[in-house]
């Protein structure tokens, strides 16, 4: 369902109020790229241990883009949300190739499970595997996440498995499954409760479902939300309006 488009303040988000600047889940047409192509493959990922000035607290997050972006995109998400899967396949590429490799915007990746168990197993397994990469290869990370979302079945299937899950993560060349699965084991639950304090924050956002987006200006402090499988236009006017907020 659409919403008025508008801006709000850091503050106003924090606060919960929740406007958006679009919302909706609408089917658009396919983009041009392709989200498992190598043009995203190429793209650089990083990890940090500091907390934003939004409050995002970056430590365990997979973050596509430069480091010193002036605009953060932050992007909670479920494994098992064909809309996720559908805005990583029609939106994300465009989105990357003309505001994230310029260096303008840069994507953190949070997990938000809420669909069902299998929604955090796939979660924990998201972090035990950026763990693995992200000190050598942390691109690496990004054709496991694209291969999990193609992998997509319907919810309750049992296409989200630990067992499943270890079998996608064998075939994606330069992540050890061996590893993840010992993080799995050893790290699961401590890595499931930082996961539920990330939820937990979502709602303090007003967020209650997937995909939802915060574009947030590191300099203005400007902020506004998308909610929803957007087309490409909607990203590129809100970041837009951000940037001349």
């Amino acid at each position: 369902m659409d919403r008025p488009d508008s801006l709000v303040t850091r503050r106003a988000v924090l606060g919960g109020i929740g406007t958006t600047l679009a919302g909706g889940g609408v089917v658009y047409g396919a983009s041009h790229l392709d989200a498992g192509s190598t043009t995203l493959t190429t793209v650089p990922f990083h990890g940090s241990s500091q907390s934003t000035d939004f409050g995002i607290d970056l430590t365990g997050h997979p973050i596509m883009g430069t480091p010193d972006a002036p605009l953060d995109l932050y992007y909670w998400s479920d494994y098992q949300c064909p809309f996720c899967r559908r805005f990583e396949r029609e939106t994300l590429p465009e989105l990357v190739e003309n505001h994230v490799r310029t260096g303008t915007v840069r994507i953190v990746f949070i997990e938000y499970p809420y669909l069902s168990e299998a929604s955090m197993t796939a979660a924990v397994m998201d972090r035990c595997v950026w763990r693995q990469v992200r000190d050598e290869e942390p691109s690496r990370y990004w054709p496991w996440h694209s291969a999990v979302f193609e992998a997509q079945g319907e919810k309750g299937s049992g296409w989200a498995s630990r067992s499943n899950l270890l079998g996608i993560t064998r075939r994606v060349d330069g992540v050890d499954a061996a590893a993840v699965d010992t993080c799995m084991r050893q790290r699961g639950r401590e890595i499931e409760s930082s996961i539920r304090a990330d939820v937990a924050q979502a709602a303090a956002f007003d967020i209650r479902g997937s995909p939802v987006f915060i574009l947030f200006d590191t300099a203005s402090e400007a902020a506004g939300k998308l909610v929803g499988a957007q087309p490409y236009d909607r990203f590129e006017t809100a970041i837009s309006r951000i940037q001349n907020a």
